[in-house]
């Protein structure tokens, strides 16, 4: 695959991003944030950080940057886009991905592995992961609070687009094993065609030989299989 990962002033896993792809033999480039050329990739990669400095809301500078009217265009005709964490944010913010993200319950910064419970294998991302599987994934943020109207919940619900769930090691989704507050849960969602990823947890965090958890692997390899099918 080519990937292209996008950077941003206050971007923190561009690189992480970036190296996991380029350790598994994908072609990847980073992408500085006032360019205007995404060079042909296959996926987009909106990664986590602080862009802007996270400054009058997270990932509302970030709307504006040059690079992402390309990475609107890129979504709205199909291509791949993968936010995580800050990504997910900016993703809301442009419109892309419904609901937004809000402060933490507890108003605190949160940096802890998590347990997310995958909830549908019907998308690029989590593609031959069965329904019910529990993947141990870091969280790093203090806006991850997701928020949607009780009208979008519905449509979310029905359109499966609820990909990933905060649970326990057993898989139940517990106020206790929620870390952030949000809605139903909700750690990861796509869009209704499918090709739009938004989730607070890191994979890139996860996919190493390096860190305690590799479940993020499970994520990349969805995406592998996703495109070898393509192919």
């Amino acid at each position: 695959m080519r990937v292209s990962v996008i950077t941003f002033p206050g971007s923190n896993c561009d690189h992480d991003a970036y190296s996991v792809f380029a350790s598994r033999g994908h072609q990847a480039k980073l992408i500085w944030h006032k360019d205007t050329d995404l060079e042909k990739p296959d996926l987009v990669i909106l990664p986590g950080g602080f862009s802007y400095g996270d400054y009058l809301r997270c990932g509302a500078l970030a709307r504006f940057s040059p690079i992402v009217k390309e990475v609107m265009d890129f979504a709205q005709k199909g291509g791949l886009v993968m936010g995580i964490c800050n990504g997910f944010q900016i993703l809301t913010e442009t419109g892309l991905l419904p609901g937004t993200l809000l402060m933490n319950e507890s108003l605190s910064f949160i940096c802890k592995h998590q347990y997310v419970r995958v909830e549908t294998s019907e998308s690029p991302f989590t593609m031959n992961i069965k329904t019910g599987t529990v993947l141990d994934i870091p969280v790093a943020h203090k806006e991850g609070n997701y928020f949607i109207d009780a009208d979008g919940l519905k449509v979310l619900e029905a359109e499966n687009q609820i990909l990933f769930k905060y649970c326990d090691l057993n898989g139940k989704t517990t106020i206790e094993s929620n870390p952030n507050g949000s809605l139903q849960n909700i750690a990861g969602i796509c869009n209704k065609t499918r090709n739009i990823l938004g989730m607070m947890p890191h994979p890139e965090r996860s996919a190493t030989d390096t860190v305690v958890s590799q479940d993020g692997r499970r994520i990349f390899e969805a995406l592998e299989s996703y495109y070898s099918a393509l192919a």
